[in-house]
């Protein structure tokens, strides 16, 4: 072969892989429009020029590396019901069916909706890069982030027709620092940025993600969101997750906080959690704190705590 159809031949086969490479990236998305963009350069940057450029309702996503086997998808009961959740993490039911992120007021359109995406889409979903990881998506309103929704890479998404700008090369750290300049002063479970932020960093297989927990746990404002951040803390089941926990019972000002510190070591392994909570009960000085740990010792049913319970009963 001559060096000009040499010349030629590796050309094409780097355009190929190229293509492949950036195909590989895409979301598995039907009834969108998906733009791909690199961020490798400066992830808070562009994230923040894409939001302000948006006019009209638009979903910003990337992947990232997810920790543990989960699997966060739409399903289907026996019943035919679809239950569609970007935090639900089950093995209950078929998995994965399409899940539609635009909302909708009608769910049976929406099911039906998704359902002819699914079949009249002429082209197949694109898989995700690599294994193990999770799609991060931004629904975007008024120039603003309007909800954060997470999902398995292999799962299926509907789009609603909407626009989606696709971040490729996405660096795990700079996720969690974009994500955590999102989380505001209301931890209330009804606030979509800032739960779906905390739930987002809990998942990250990223060195960065616990200590950005354990200091808004500790540091943050509001109670509300330190109490939320002792619950995913409490996900990653590590020494310094037992350390953040038991200060908070021991040393936050708001009692509310505290009760949900209780709560986070009963998500503990059992090793660890019911001696902690058997030592809250027994020691700390708040009445309201002791009751909180003695329901969840008894919730624990564990042959520990009923020694416990038979203790303090003589």
């Amino acid at each position: 072969m001559s060096k000009r159809f040499f010349g030629i031949g590796t050309a094409l086969t780097s355009v190929v892989l190229l293509g492949a490479a950036a195909a590989a990236q895409q979301p598995r998305l039907t009834n969108g429009r998906v733009s791909p963009l690199a961020a490798s350069a400066n992830l808070g940057q562009v994230f923040r020029s894409l939001v302000a450029a948006q006019t009209d309702t638009a979903w910003i996503g990337y992947a990232v590396a997810v920790t543990g086997d989960r699997t966060m998808c739409c399903f289907t009961n026996s019943n035919g019901t679809t239950y569609i959740s970007g935090s639900l993490v089950s093995s209950d039911g078929p998995c994965c069916g399409a899940c539609r992120i635009e909302p909708s007021t009608d769910t049976a359109a929406a099911i039906r909706d998704g359902a002819a995406a699914r079949t009249t889409t002429a082209q197949g979903p694109i898989k995700l890069e690599g294994a193990q990881r999770m799609v991060v998506m931004f629904r975007i309103v008024e120039r603003q982030v309007e909800r954060i929704r997470t999902f398995s890479e292999d799962c299926e998404l509907d789009a609603g027709g909407r626009q989606v700008h696709w971040l490729q090369d996405v660096r795990p750290s700079e996720s969690v620092e974009l994500l955590n300049s999102l989380i505001g002063t209301d931890g209330d479970r009804k606030n979509r940025i800032t739960n779906g932020a905390l739930s987002a960093i809990s998942m990250h297989a990223d060195p960065s993600a616990a200590p950005a927990l354990v200091a808004l746990a500790r540091q943050h404002a509001s109670p509300s969101v330190r109490g939320e951040a002792i619950f995913w803390v409490a996900q990653l089941a590590s020494q310094k997750a037992v350390g953040t926990i038991t200060a908070a019972i021991e040393n936050d000002p708001d009692t509310d906080v505290k009760k949900r510190a209780v709560f986070a070591l009963s998500q503990l392994p059992k090793s660890e959690g019911v001696p902690l909570l058997i030592n809250v009960a027994r020691t700390n000085a708040n009445p309201a704190v002791r009751k909180q740990a003695m329901f969840w010792l008894g919730q624990s049913k564990d042959p520990r705590a009923m020694e416990f319970f038979a203790e303090i009963l003589k």
